[in-house]
């Protein structure tokens, strides 16, 4: 046996390097290693490893005070392990290999998908929906029942209090131990173990302090609480039933039922074409294009860029209006520059370069895994009509296409999902794509292997949004036009690209959802949704003390503007959500012709009132917009970090690095942007460097830092294009890239200007 030095650690981990902190990689098997050979103190300076093999020794459990929080991968195979807790500290371990271990058993496994929230991958096998089903359909059986033990038995009379509960404790808990059984004689220890837990965990929440009640008076002061109003639209944007024509992204109710040679299993179906190849350019007017020699051009040979330029700016810089209006400059006065670069027409129906109806709704950018060690992509997912593309930004070529006879495609999204390969191949991270539409099928698709590998039914009606939970990327909420929210577990998949989706939870909303939020640092246990008739909050917390499938809305958030509707102004419909940093949420409602920066955590904390739930956004700031009438033309961000001073003196950026694979961002240091279209092809652009204290009481809207003019294509030549609704945008995370997609069939592509 081998004493385990620092020596020794460098020369067994990898990438080499002459620093423990660094090494990603330790190979430490097959040296008769005991519990008491392993340093904690040494190996705790591992904090950037991310896969240890500790195979073949003789340990019988792991270092309980050893705390390694990068490690996603362990090979704990061929030892003698006994004590599987002793696992519970590796909180990021996604994959764990425990084979050859003789004194495992069934509820040993059972306890490590319990203890280990991230494990998708177990002896080279996807558990993601077992361990799902027993963190919270299993352990929310075992709790019921416990209640109902203790209100049978054990409840005693009068208040209760910390005294009566020690008192009780013991022998409630050995009582629930013998007495609730739930599951198959094999895993008896497992829920005795987990029994233990929960009732200890009852028990404590039963003396734990309550919050303090307000006053009706209390919760009306800090609510803004409206009757609802009928909305009446304006004549360009209501049909006979009341339902708006433009966009037409709406609910249908005609969706034909899936024919039985749809599989609900994996389609085989392949993306094309296998070459990249370039879609149909549109031409920039001379005003805006100066683009580079390598701007692709149509098949036909002709030019697509013109020799005079002008650069849209970014500038971090503002001026004296600016100031007025409460912005304060940032510490750098460097500009960002963006230009147009690409103009594509990629999701024309039948391949027709004349085609300008078809309507794009979502596109985002792919989240590259944290191990890459960078920021962002330059592929781009877009959706609209019956088709998906996958497009390189820098080249304009299409990578991939994925069409669907009959479906139109109304929302699309990226996650990071485990593949387990079998045998002795560690799993893998692999990107893959959601998307969604009329059908209310969610079609799953793994973008690099050209593999379109699965469909379920999220609902009968249209499906409206999709969205991951960025830090578990096997969670997918759907929401749909049959005003439901659904979270899913999708799992991962294995080679032949099975896999199981499972519905966890059913969020009723009162009207259809158009966005899905959920808040960056606690993305398990809230979800925010804008409808058309308003903004709602919702727990999505799985497992504790809500075990509820059927849920609610725990509040809904009521803006200044509500307080001036009438017959013709209806300020409900939130069509525009996105958070700016983990606390500041910008949104918009499409007639009133601002952008709302509003705090999340002092809106959350409020009490809701008693009636209807309602709490007042607690607003920030006011970001001066376009006045328009057409609605669902959704904002986006490039996050900055930004920190609440005290007393709110100020909200100030500063630079720190964040991702977010689900909505493909992640901090762009220095900077906090938002972008949002208008229905004239213009291009809302914002720096939100800081904010004073009076921003949103001064009455001052604070104005755009640049308005990106449309860039004037020209189809052959001749005939402009003229400025058309920009339904959706998207930036990669170090604002390299920007993209917009138009209601005329035309994704615009942006690039940075590498000198600025």
């Amino acid at each position: 046996m081998e004493q385990i030095t620092e020596k020794l650690l460098l020369e067994k981990g990898s990438p080499k390097t002459n620093r423990l902190e660094q090494i990603k990689s330790l190979n430490l098997s097959k040296l008769r290693l005991k519990l008491q050979d392993l340093p904690v103190r040494l190996l705790s300076r591992l904090q950037a490893l991310e896969r240890l093999d500790l195979s073949g020794n003789g340990l019988q459990e792991f270092p309980k005070s050893l705390k390694l929080p990068m490690l996603r991968f362990l090979d704990l195979s061929d030892n003698q392990m006994e004590d599987v807790t002793s696992l519970e500290s590796l909180v990021s371990l996604e994959e764990l290999k425990m084979e050859d271990n003789l004194y495992i058993t069934v509820s040993d496994n059972y306890k490590l998908m319990v203890l280990l929230s991230n494990l998708r991958i177990y002896n080279g096998k996807d558990v993601s929906t077992n361990a799902n089903h027993l963190r919270y359909v299993y352990s929310d059986n075992l709790r019921s029942r416990i209640v109902a033990l203790w209100e049978k038995s054990f409840c005693p009379s009068g208040p209760i209090t910390a005294e009566k509960v020690s008192a009780l404790e013991a022998k409630f808990i050995s009582t629930a131990r013998q007495q609730v059984k739930f599951g198959p004689s094999s895993v008896t220890d497992f829920t005795k173990w987990k029994v233990e837990i929960i009732a200890k965990e009852f028990l404590c929440s039963l003396t734990e302090p309550k919050e303090k009640s307000s006053d009706s008076s209390d919760a009306e002061e800090s609510s803004v609480v409206l009757s609802p109003v009928k909305r009446k639209q304006t004549q360009s944007l209501t049909d006979t039933n009341n339902m708006r024509l433009t966009p037409r992204k709406k609910p249908r109710s005609d969706i034909a039922a899936p024919s039985d040679k749809d599989s609900p299993r994996k389609s085989s179906l392949r993306l094309k074409p296998r070459t990249p190849v370039k879609a149909d350019v549109v031409g920039l007017s001379p005003r805006a294009s100066n683009l580079h020699d390598r701007t692709p051009t149509k098949r036909t040979g002709m030019p697509a860029t013109h020799p005079k330029a002008k650069h849209a700016c970014l500038s971090s810089s503002v001026d004296e209006a600016q100031r007025d209006a409460d912005v304060l400059p940032a510490g750098s006065t460097k500009t960002v520059c963006l230009k147009p670069l690409h103009v594509l027409q990629c999701h024309s129906k039948a391949d027709s370069s004349e085609d300008f109806s078809t309507q794009l709704w979502a596109c985002a950018f792919q989240p590259l895994p944290l191990s890459t060690g960078s920021g962002g992509s330059r592929l781009v997912a877009t959706c609209g009509g019956d088709s998906l593309c996958v497009i390189d930004c820098e080249t304009g070529m299409v990578m991939k296409k994925y069409k669907v006879s009959g479906e139109e495609f109304f929302s699309l999204a990226w996650s990071t999902v485990l593949m387990s390969r079998g045998g002795n191949a560690a799993a893998q991270h692999c990107s893959i794509l959601a998307a969604g539409g009329k059908r209310g099928l969610v079609k799953l698709i793994h973008p690099r292997n050209n593999v379109a590998y699965g469909e379920f039914r999220a609902s009968r009606k249209s499906l409206s949004i999709l969205r991951f939970n960025h830090q578990q990327g096997n969670f997918l909420f759907t929401g749909s036009y049959d005003n439901k929210i659904l979270m899913w577990d999708i799992g991962g998949v294995d080679s032949q690209y099975n896999y199981k989706a499972v519905q966890l939870l059913t969020l009723e909303v009162s009207a259809a959802p158009l966005h899905i939020c959920l808040p960056p640092a606690s993305p398990r246990t809230h979800l925010l949704t804008a409808c058309e008739d308003g903004l709602h909050c919702y727990s999505t917390q799985l497992g504790g003390n809500n075990s509820a499938k059927n849920r609610s809305k725990e509040m809904e958030i009521n803006f200044p503007i509500y307080k001036k509707e009438d017959k013709e102004h209806d300020y409900h419909t939130i069509d525009g959500l996105s958070f700016l940093t983990d606390d500041v949420v910008a949104s918009k409602n499409y007639l009133h012709g601002c952008i709302y920066l509003w705090s999340w955590s002092r809106t959350k904390a409020q009490r809701p009132d008693k009636k209807n739930r309602a709490v007042s956004a607690v607003v920030l700031a006011e970001l001066q917009w376009a006045n328009t009438e057409i609605p669902y033309l959704a904002l986006n961000t490039c996050p900055g970090r930004m920190a609440l001073c005290d007393a709110f003196k100020h909200v100030q950026c500063f630079s720190v690095r964040t991702m977010d694979p689900d909505r493909g961002l992640s901090l762009c240091a220095g900077q906090a942007y938002i972008v949002c279209g208008d229905d004239k092809g213009r291009l809302w652009t914002y720096h939100v460097s800081s904010l004073q204290k009076n921003s949103f009481q001064s009455g001052k809207p604070i104005r755009p830092t640049e308005v990106l003019e449309w860039p004037g294509p020209l189809k052959n030549g001749v005939r402009q294009v003229e400025g058309t609704s920009i339904n959706s945008v998207a930036m990669d995370p170090e604002l390299r890239y920007l993209v917009a997609l138009s209601d005329k069939n035309m994704v615009i592509v942006w690039k940075r200007d590498e000198s600025s």
